[in-house]
């Protein structure tokens, strides 16, 4: 008999571990800032007591959710448990518009279930080339949470606040905000990585902005790791997004393809230098 429920931290960690070995490397401490935004939002199939899938449903409001995490153990794959665990998220979120990035491999599943393709990211990758220019920024304090509450709502299109409440002050990684005239122009976050750094998210009013925050994250990311490769998830549609990765030294990696279900969000990719996360948008 198989039992589908909400994960304890616990198991979450679990399925973090699982994302880590099919290479999708995830931030050492992203688990408490997606549960924050949605303590339900992580789903198990258990047989007995062995977790053998997993999958996140997040909502966020009662319009928006986001799907990741899915997978199932591998000596377990291809008898339709998955699935089963797939339709229970599903469910969950209801009506709500879904979001997921997918893996190349699923992208043909995903269509049937009613998802199509909005844009693809690309993740880029390496040890970096130092930038000059990371003048106008600073670390982000508490202080700083409102303002970048509101910014963060124009490229995320959804609020948040409890997710950024710990996304912003990261274990392990740095938070830097960009302003001009007092007005937020721009903010960056890089976080410790089972392999290196990432940086994300990396919203931008301009070029110059994503290039100074850029600059300040990948300088933090030397100080402690001066051999470390940093990673940048990019919108391939931002040309200079891509344009900025490759003059950084970095290299694409690996691919996904953002779909949704339902009326997918008018997201302003040109200001969106590097998306949040695969896993939660």
């Amino acid at each position: 008999m198989s039992e589908i429920r909400t994960l304890t931290p616990a198991e979450v960690d679990i399925a973090v571990e699982w994302a880590a070995r099919e290479g999708w490397n995830p931030g050492l401490h992203d688990a408490a800032a997606f549960l924050a935004q949605d303590p339900q939002g992580f789903l198990g199939l258990f047989e007995g007591e062995a977790l053998t899938a997993c999958i996140s449903a997040v909502g966020y409001g009662d319009t928006f959710g986001f799907i990741g995490f899915y997978i199932c153990r591998p000596d377990r794959r291809g008898q339709g448990l998955g699935f089963a665990l797939w339709q229970a998220a599903l469910a969950r979120m209801g009506t709500r518009t879904l979001g997921l990035d997918g893996v190349v491999a699923q992208q043909e599943n995903y269509k049937t279930s009613g998802f199509v393709l909005a844009h693809r990211n690309v993740r880029y990758g390496g040890r970096p080339i130092s930038l000059p220019g990371a003048q106008g920024i600073a670390a982000v304090t508490r202080a700083d949470l409102p303002a970048l509450f509101a910014f963060d709502r124009a490229h995320f299109l959804f609020d948040r606040p409890n997710f950024l409440d710990r996304w912003l002050v990261p274990e392990a990684g740095t938070a830097l905000v960009a302003r001009a005239d007092g007005e937020v122009t721009g903010y960056g976050v890089v976080r410790q990585a089972r392999e290196g750094h990432k940086i994300g998210p990396l919203f931008a009013a301009d070029d110059d902005t994503a290039r100074a925050l850029y600059a300040g994250l990948s300088s933090a990311v030397h100080a402690v790791a001066p051999d470390g490769p940093i990673f940048l998830d990019v919108p391939e549609s931002n040309a200079a997004a891509r344009a900025l990765a490759q003059e950084a030294g970095l290299a694409p990696s690996f691919e996904t393809a953002r779909m949704y279900r339902g009326i997918a969000p008018e997201l302003p990719l040109s200001r969106i230098y590097g998306i949040t996360s695969f896993e939660l948008g």
